[in-house]
């Protein structure tokens, strides 16, 4: 129809598109998002991760995956080339291949997908000239290697929040998820929405022009999310986002985690991200996820999963004797894992669900029982463990136990 025959004109406000996002439920959604978001997103991308008419764009992320929205935009949205790969999913040399082949000069590549390419790949590739990371925590072992020569930037956001919110150009080690791009207002608050103070973790809330419309035909799933904005002009809105972050002494937002993330065990709350990050400060260690897992019922206990670097081996007794220096006991791991990558899924995410169950063993030395009472400790313990025996001088909770 013609605009004179529109019920209503067309507006910025209107849906540019609708996309789907399982989100922490697994129940679809779709999100609808504004033309005015998009073009808010444009002018940021141009800001920070220097995309022109001469960029030439990867096409990494599924359709399905709102990124692929994002490498559209900067690409076509700023005169630039969008370079379509092969057909099929793309990691480690396959990707560096491509990359060079292709002559690359602005990719968004999830952490996961990126610490598969082989590390002289970073020097390699001298075309690439920006490289944006996101969807996920960017470990700090990345950084060192990704950024000198070019420029590296981590754009954080939910899809209700027009693809990303946050960006911030990586210079250092220390992997803030950023400033608000433009139009764009965020809000750091505790569970009675007051301003959570500079170092104290709150929940994110998102406002400003990039917020999506809501939930297509969901109101009662869109006033939950998208709520009254106590800090802006009558009638605005803030998106809670569900990430848990606080500011630092230099301004930046950190991001903890998610607050649906937070496990109790044993009467305790934790929060996997702060074991995370304590994991990725430890030398040897490019990536590490912490998941509580329940692979006997009623039996949670946390685990965590740690790729090492390059040439470096993991040695999981002084990754845990590190780990008790800086956390509480009810912090550390039940066990640690080290895997020679992360699996990940098509989007290039941490893909969680297909982590390998632990398997918790005795340390196969050690001596025996030497006294009756000893010999019904070590096979009470064993049977409690699961483990068919365990020595005398084994450390019970070094094998998975707890209280």
């Amino acid at each position: 129809p013609t605009d004179t025959e529109r019920i209503t004109p067309l507006t910025p406000a209107n849906t540019a598109y609708t996309i789907y996002t399982s989100g922490s439920t697994g129940h679809p959604k779709g999100v609808t998002v504004t033309h005015t978001g998009l073009t808010s997103l444009i002018t940021t991308l141009v800001e920070r991760c220097d995309t022109g008419p001469r960029s030439r764009v990867v096409q990494l992320a599924s359709p399905s995956f709102d990124a692929s929205i994002l490498e559209l935009l900067m690409a076509i949205g700023n005169g630039g080339t969008l370079v379509q790969p092969s057909p099929g999913q793309l990691a480690g040399d396959d990707l560096a291949r491509t990359l060079a082949d292709r002559r690359i000069t602005h990719a968004f590549i999830p952490p996961s997908l990126l610490a598969t390419l082989p590390a002289e790949a970073a020097r390699t590739l001298t075309e690439l000239s920006s490289l944006i990371v996101g969807a996920e925590a960017c470990s700090p072992h990345l950084v060192p290697l990704w950024a000198p020569n070019r420029r590296m930037a981590n754009l954080y956001g939910p899809t209700e929040a027009t693809i990303t919110t946050l960006s911030h150009v990586l210079t250092r080690a220390h992997t803030p998820i950023g400033a608000p791009n433009n139009n764009t207002r965020v809000h750091v608050l505790d569970e009675n929405l007051r301003q959570a103070p500079t170092g104290i973790p709150g929940e994110l809330y998102v406002a400003g022009r990039g917020l999506a419309r809501g939930y297509l035909n969901r109101s009662g799933l869109t006033s939950e999310r998208f709520v009254a904005d106590p800090f802006g002009e009558p009638g605005e809105r803030m998106y809670r986002t569900g990430d848990l972050v606080r500011w630092n002494q230099d301004g930046e937002l950190e991001y903890l985690g998610r607050t649906d993330d937070q496990v109790k065990i044993r009467g305790f709350r934790i929060e996997p991200g702060e074991i995370q990050a304590a994991l990725t400060q430890l030398p040897g260690i490019a990536q590490a996820v912490v998941i509580a897992r329940e692979d006997q019922p009623g039996d949670t206990r946390l685990v965590a999963y740690v790729v090492p670097e390059t040439d470096h081996s993991v040695s999981t007794a002084e990754v845990r004797d590190h780990l008790r220096q800086q956390l509480p006991d009810y912090m550390v791991p039940a066990a640690i894992v080290a895997l020679d990558r992360m699996p990940v899924t098509p989007n290039g995410k941490t893909d969680r669900g297909a982590l390998p169950a632990p398997v918790y063993t005795a340390a196969g030395y050690g001596r025996g029982a030497r006294t009756p009472q000893e010999q019904i400790l070590t096979a009470a313990f064993a049977e409690i463990l699961g483990l068919p025996n365990i020595a005398a001088d084994d450390n019970f909770f070094d094998l998975g136990g707890h209280s």
